[in-house]
């Protein structure tokens, strides 16, 4: 006859050896890269339009998620200037107006491209400004955390605006 130790440890033996396949598998999957890459977002050629005296602006940045997953930009701020929210122009009949949104999904792998003709970020009582000025936006996504970038003010209608 078995004693119970015996069988204890035969008992054991599917289970463990079950979860040593399993190790096995995930690390072998993860090392081959099929596991994906979490989310990550890079801001770049980040623009501010000139305002006109102390009216409200636009900001336009450029958003590539390097990443295998999406991500959401949830808000935006501008330390300096009163405010700053995202905003989409949609034009319907000939005529264009602008809606606020609450975020901005970032797919995975892939890029967007703020314009004035599509996702933009409203910048409300905004400092004095020129020309080749900078002005510091702080980006808030769900999985890449704070991205920070400067926009170069630049006038409207100049080859610095996106065309996006």
């Amino acid at each position: 006859m078995n004693n119970p130790v015996t069988q204890a440890a035969k008992a054991a033996l599917v289970p463990v050896a079950a979860c040593l396949v399993t190790l096995g598998g995930l690390g072998a999957w993860t090392a081959s890269g099929a596991a994906g890459r979490p989310a990550e977002v890079v801001a770049e050629d980040a623009r501010v339009l000139l305002p006109f005296d102390r009216d409200d602006t636009a900001a336009f940045v450029r958003l590539t998620n390097k990443g295998d997953a999406d991500d959401e930009l949830l808000s935006v701020s501008a330390p300096s200037a009163g405010g700053a929210m995202f905003a989409r122009t949609v034009v319907k009949d000939g005529a264009g107006s602008m809606r606020m949104l609450r975020s901005v999904t970032v797919p995975a792998r892939d890029v967007v491209a703020m314009s004035p003709h599509g996702t933009d970020i409203m910048i409300s009582r905004p400092p004095r400004l020129a020309v080749g000025d900078r002005l510091p936006l702080e980006l808030r996504f769900r999985e890449s955390g704070t991205v920070r970038v400067e926009a170069e003010v630049v006038r409207a209608g100049s080859e610095a605006v996106p065309r996006g």
